[in-house]
């Protein structure tokens, strides 16, 4: 009897455990029993769509086009520093799209880096915004970029990454770089980073769990103060260094 109890206990904790590794089915937009759509969408080749949301100029006036990448727990909705005043005198049109799985998107069992190039050049192709664009890519949203950097080089006017998250066990990274890199962070996101590295297959379950803080997407103290700062009443903000893009 103890035996039976035993291995009923264990087959239970199994299935809790296995229940809480893997994320549940996503609830997809438009269908049934899933979140209604309430932004303008574009439908890839493979079936999925893609929701997005344009400002500045009209495409068809615009002198540049940028396509614009959310980071992680972010979306189209994002927040860009940039006036529709300011975008219409520069002569900008922005087009911001939620990212597979992401918002409004439907998601991609198969998405890798590559596909997420396709995923961009399609969307430009359904929105006839021409041979030629600009992409800039923010936190998490730096792969994407240097996914069109190697996939689709030929479809670029120029590129961007702000604040990229990058890879700090990459091969040709240098180890007291990357070490120095972490040291920077604050230890929930080391913790963040490491279980991602090493143990992949817990990220799910570290990122839901509610036991320890676990990602709070800032890399530095100076960046906490920065965003206090952008907290502030208008001119008030310090301006911080920046990369002045020149457009011809």
């Amino acid at each position: 009897m103890s035996e039976m109890m035993g291995t009923v206990v264990i087959g239970v904790v199994v299935v809790i455990a296995y229940l809480a590794l893997r994320p549940p089915r996503p609830k997809i937009c438009g269908t049934l029993g899933g979140p209604p759509v309430s932004s303008p969408r574009v439908k890839l080749d493979d079936g999925r769509h893609l929701a997005f949301k344009e400002c500045g100029l009209p495409k068809e006036e615009a002198k540049h086009k940028f396509i614009f990448v959310h980071g992680f727990d972010d979306s189209k909705d994002s927040n860009i520093p940039l006036s529709q005043e300011r975008m219409e005198e520069l002569g900008i049109y922005v087009v911001q799209f939620d990212r597979a799985g992401y918002g409004e998107s439907d998601p991609n069992p198969a998405r890798t880096v590559k596909s997420e190039a396709f995923d961009i050049q399609e969307l430009a192709d359904k929105l006839h915004l021409g041979p030629k664009f600009y992409v800039i890519g923010v936190s998490l949203g730096g792969y994407p970029i240097y996914s069109c950097l190697y996939y689709i080089p030929h479809r670029l006017s120029g590129a961007a990454l702000v604040v990229p998250f990058v890879n700090l066990w990459w091969k040709s990274f240098p180890a007291n770089l990357s070490q120095q890199a972490l040291e920077l962070m604050p230890v929930p996101d080391r913790w963040t980073c490491r279980v991602a590295h090493y143990t992949p297959w817990l990220l799910y379950w570290w990122m839901t769990q509610k036991w320890f803080p676990n990602f709070t997407g800032v890399t530095s103290p100076a960046d906490l103060d920065f965003i206090k700062h952008m907290s502030a009443p208008p001119n008030t903000c310090p301006r911080p260094n920046a990369v002045v893009l020149r457009m011809r």
